[in-house]
């Protein structure tokens, strides 16, 4: 992938977006760590810098990252990886994160991120590109809605077992309650 830049109105580059690069993991997490600030979840960050860099630059087809820059520093990224979908039989691209630092936005740099994951998205033959939203953040509510993204369900609830559960729940195959 190559740098692609995202003009503003005046034609004046206002972000370019790059694929992230080993280099790039230590600004990536502190934004990701605003990222977690924002949503109220800063007690959920449990990993560090050289796990995240682990998952994008470690064996296998895991995770991938782009970033946007603008004037030379890091003030946004995306975190994305392949997921089957069984109800389409085909694959799609599932957006983990996309965050950008509270002074850059509106400077085009979401937008531009945005951009490369669609091209991306097709480039790849992946059927679509999907993310969750937080019901309550209402401005990136707003961004997506502007790009046309549509709603896909209302009434869907995430679960998850971890920790202790999800080490009881492995137990019930060896007679364990």
């Amino acid at each position: 992938m190559s740098e692609r830049t995202n003009p503003g109105p005046s034609g004046a580059t206002l972000a370019t977006v790059r694929a992230l690069l080993p280099a790039d993991v230590a600004r990536v997490f502190e934004l990701l760590r605003g990222l977690a600030e924002y949503e109220k979840l800063a007690e959920a960050v449990t990993g560090d810098a050289g796990q995240l860099g682990e998952a994008l630059f470690g064996p296998g087809d895991r995770l991938h990252g782009l970033v946007a820059e603008r004037a030379g520093r890091l003030v946004g990224y995306a975190l994305y990886f392949p997921v089957f979908s069984s109800f389409r039989g085909r694959w799609r691209l599932w957006l983990e994160d996309l965050y950008v630092d509270p002074e850059a936005r509106g400077s085009g740099a979401g937008v531009a991120l945005m951009a490369e994951l669609a091209r991306l998205t097709l480039a790849g033959g992946y059927v679509s590109l999907d993310w969750e939203v937080l019901d309550w953040n209402r401005p990136a509510l707003a961004f997506y809605e502007h790009l046309g993204a549509q709603r896909v369900a209302a009434d869907l609830l995430r679960y998850r077992l971890d920790g202790p559960l999800l080490e009881q729940m492995s137990g019930r195959l060896d007679g364990r309650k």
